[in-house]
C-alpha cells in the first residue's frame, strides 16, 4: 500500500487479493502498515470529511490509519463507539508508556506525531489515582478564574491588537489576531509581568515558525515557567500559577513546570484555530453572512458549529488497549493506538439532531476522565476575542475566495494556514491602547490593580499554605520544529 495521501475511493480501497482485506491482524482488522490509509497529507487536510465517509464505507466504525510514514493507529470514526471508549478506563489507558510501536523502536521520539503522543508527567498522560490528583489541581485552580474579570481582558486585549492593523485595511487574522490573544490571556492568568506580554508571544512565535530559533526559543519559554514558578512560591497573588502552588496535592516544581506547559500547548494551537475557524464560518457562510447584516452577532452558533464540524483537534483522544479487545468486529490489541476522530464522529449518520442553536453535546472537549477541564475558559477567550472584531470591523471579508484558503496538513488539528481579510481603514481605539494594561514592573494578576481587567479569585478566602519543594527528577516548515517542541513538552 502506498503511503501517499488518497484522493479517491479506489486510493481508499485495498486491490483484489491483497491480504490488506482481511485485516493486519489476520481477519478482525486493527492498526497496521496492510490496509492503513494516511491522513496526514494535504489530500486529507483538503477535505477529511470525504476520507471520514469514504472511510466508514470501507472498513465500518473503526478504521486502520496512518498518522505518520510509519505510525499506525486505529481511528474511530463513530459517535457511540468513540464515547464509549472515552469514558472506559477499565479496558483503556490514555498513558502511552505501553505503547507497542515504542517499545519496539518503531516509533521514536523524534517522530512528528511525538509531541502529541508520548508520556510527559502531567495531567493527560496518566491514569487513576495520578490523573487524578494532577487534574485536580489544575480543575481547581481554573475554577477560580473569574469569567467576569477574563472576559474584560480579552476585550482590551483584543482591541490593542486589532488597532495595531484597523488603519492598515486588512491583516491575516491568525498570525495577527488568533494566534496572538491566548498567550496574552496566558500570561495574565499565569500571572506573569505584564511586560512579559510581548516578550511571550514573540517566543512562542520562534518556537512555531522559526526553524533557526526554535530551539533558543524552546529554552527561552522553559525559563519563564521556570522563573514564574519560583517568583509565585516567594510572591503568590490571585493567578492559576499560584493557585496550583497553594493546591492540597501539593504540587513539587517540575510537575507545576509540566502542569503549566500542558495548559499552554493545549491552548495556544486549539484555541487559535478554534476563533480562526469560526472566523471563516462567519465571514463566508450565507447563514452567518445574513444574521451580521441584520445586526446580531451569533458567535456562540458559530462556534457551535465549529465545535460540531471542523474542532481544532480533529482526531485525538488516543487511547491504549490494556489488553485484547473486540469492538465493533475488530480487535484492538494491547498498547496499540486507538484514535478518536472528533469530527468524524460528530457527523456520525446515527446523530439527527440539530447541531446549531446550542446544541452542545459533541465531542470536541473529548469525554469521560479526560475531557478539557478548561473548556468555560476557551470558550469565553473565543467568544469574545470573535465579537469584538466583529463589533470593531463590521464590513470586515475575506481577502480570497473561502475554498482559497489552505488547511495545514497534520493528522489531528483542522487548523487553516492564514486568514486573509480586508476592510475599511478605521482609526485606532484609544480603549484598546497599552495605557488600559497593568503596569509593567508589576504581576499581572496581583490583587488589587483596580483595572477591572484582572482574572481574580472568584472567592475572596486566602490563598493555601506553599507546597512541598522541587524533586530533581522532573506544515513541512512546522513540522521541522516539532522535535524543539517535544523537548519543551518533556521539560528538557
Amino acid at each position: 500500500m502506498s503511503h501517499h495521501p488518497v484522493t479517491d475511493t479506489t486510493d481508499l480501497a485495498p486491490p483484489p487479493g491483497c491480504p490488506a482485506h482481511a485485516g493486519p491482524s489476520g481477519g478482525t482488522g486493527g492498526a497496521g502498515p496492510g490496509a492503513s490509509v494516511p491522513i496526514y497529507g494535504t489530500d486529507f487536510s483538503d477535505d477529511p470529511h470525504t476520507v471520514y465517509e469514504r472511510l466508514r464505507t470501507l472498513y465500518g466504525p473503526i478504521a486502520p490509519v496512518e498518522l505518520s510514514p510509519g505510525v499506525f493507529a486505529s481511528l474511530v470514526t463513530s459517535y457511540p463507539l468513540g464515547l464509549e471508549i472515552l469514558r472506559d478506563t477499565e479496558r483503556f489507558a490514555k498513558d502511552p508508556r505501553g505503547w507497542r510501536a515504542v517499545h519496539d523502536g518503531t516509533v521514536g521520539p523524534d517522530s512528528p506525531v511525538a509531541p502529541l503522543m508520548m508520556y510527559r508527567p502531567n495531567a493527560l498522560f496518566c491514569d487513576g489515582e495520578a490523573h487524578a490528583r494532577l487534574r485536580g489541581a489544575i480543575t481547581d485552580s481554573l475554577d477560580r478564574v473569574d469569567p467576569h474579570a477574563l472576559s474584560d481582558y480579552v476585550e482590551r486585549s483584543a482591541e490593542t491588537l486589532i488597532d495595531a492593523f484597523a488603519s492598515t485595511g486588512e491583516a491575516d487574522l491568525i498570525s495577527e489576531y488568533a494566534a496572538v490573544i491566548p498567550l496574552l490571556v496566558f500570561n495574565q492568568l499565569f500571572g506573569a509581568l505584564a511586560a512579559d506580554g510581548p516578550k511571550l508571544v514573540e517566543t512562542m512565535g520562534k518556537l512555531f515558525n522559526s526553524e533557526e530559533d526554535a530551539a533558543r526559543a524552546n529554552d527561552e519559554l522553559l525559563r519563564w515557567i521556570s522563573g514564574l514558578v519560583a517568583s509565585k512560591r516567594q510572591r503568590p497573588s490571585a493567578d492559576v500559577t499560584s493557585w496550583l502552588i497553594a493546591h492540597p496535592s501539593r504540587l513539587a516544581d517540575d510537575e507545576l513546570m509540566q502542569q503549566i506547559i500542558l495548559l499552554m500547548a493545549a491552548g495556544t494551537d486549539p484555541q487559535q484555530n478554534l476563533i480562526a475557524n469560526a472566523l471563516r464560518l462567519l465571514l463566508s457562510d450565507d447563514r452567518f453572512a445574513g444574521e451580521l447584516s441584520g445586526g446580531s452577532l451569533p458567535v456562540q452558533d458559530a462556534l457551535d458549529e465549529v465545535l460540531w464540524n471542523d474542532p481544532p483537534l480533529a482526531n485525538f483522544g488516543t487511547r491504549y488497549p490494556r489488553y485484547d479487545v473486540e469492538m465493533a468486529g475488530v480487535r484492538l490489541r494491547k498498547g496499540e493506538p486507538v484514535v478518536i476522530s472528533y469530527a468524524a464522529a460528530n457527523n456520525d449518520a446515527a446523530l439527527t439532531s440539530d447541531r446549531r442553536a446550542g446544541n452542545r453535546a459533541h465531542l470536541a472537549w473529548s469525554a469521560g476522565a479526560h475531557r478539557c477541564p478548561a473548556e468555560r475558559t476557551a470558550r469565553v477567550i473565543a467568544s469574545v476575542a470573535i465579537e469584538r472584531l466583529l463589533d470593531r470591523l463590521p464590513d470586515m471579508e475575506l481577502a480570497v475566495p473561502v475554498e482559497e484558503l489552505v488547511w495545514r496538513p497534520g493528522p489531528f488539528h483542522r487548523a487553516l494556514a492564514a486568514l486573509p481579510v480586508r476592510f475599511p481603514a478605521h482609526v485606532a481605539s484609544s480603549a484598546g491602547s497599552p495605557a488600559s494594561a497593568p503596569a509593567p514592573d508589576r504581576p499581572a494578576g496581583t490583587a488589587g490593580d483596580g483595572q477591572g481587567n484582572l482574572p481574580v479569585p472568584s472567592s475572596s478566602a486566602p490563598l493555601a499554605g506553599i507546597s512541598a519543594p522541587s524533586r530533581p527528577d522532573g506544515s513541512p516548515g512546522r513540522r521541522r520544529v516539532w522535535s524543539s517542541f517535544t523537548a519543551w513538552w518533556r521539560g528538557q
